[in-house]
């Protein structure tokens, strides 16, 4: 499985990364830690045997992208292990979705993931994930008493491969 993710500026990832070192402190669950998880919005999953032309059709893509803001507005979960930071879903990380999902939706030997593509995905940061219910319930509270709204700027796009997390290329917006 290869993830295409946007990244960001260094005070966004700091305030991120803060959120879940104090997740992680409160809970005991270091699953983003361990597995070297940096702050990042999956915006395409990929199936592929073909990494190479993955990466050609990035770089093409990557050169009609630049950086934009979001603003992160609230936290969620997807039942019943991950804790997630919500951004709002604005006209820049829409339309960057969708042509990172162009690219690479007809690449030979490529599968798509569904659960990324424009209108059937919920952009999100992962702040926790693997987390017991008594986690869940310590992460929220932790959460309830530590986010504040706030916005960052996306800086980076990559495509990485997971278990752990191992970035293949990651290019700077400009």
């Amino acid at each position: 499985m290869y993830l295409i993710s946007i990244y960001f500026d260094e005070k966004t990832d700091k305030q991120i990364r803060k959120l879940m070192a104090q997740i992680a402190e409160k809970t005991g669950n270091t699953f983003m830690q361990i597995n070297h998880v940096p702050p990042h919005i999956t915006v395409a999953a990929i199936e592929t045997k073909q990494e190479d032309m993955a990466i050609e059709a990035l770089e093409a893509c990557v050169q009609q992208l630049q950086q934009g803001k979001l603003r992160f507005i609230s936290t969620g979960a997807f039942f019943p292990q991950v804790l997630y930071l919500e951004p709002v879903l604005n006209e820049y990380l829409h339309e960057l979705t969708c042509a990172v999902n162009v690219a690479v939706k007809d690449l030979p030997e490529t599968i798509v993931s569904p659960y990324y593509q424009p209108f059937s995905w919920l952009p999100h940061v992962t702040l926790a994930k693997q987390l017991t219910e008594e986690q869940m319930l310590v992460a929220f509270e932790t959460m309830q008493k530590r986010f504040v709204s706030f916005e960052g700027i996306v800086t980076r796009i990559g495509i990485a491969k997971t278990n752990p997390h191992r970035d293949i290329r990651v290019w700077e917006l400009v």
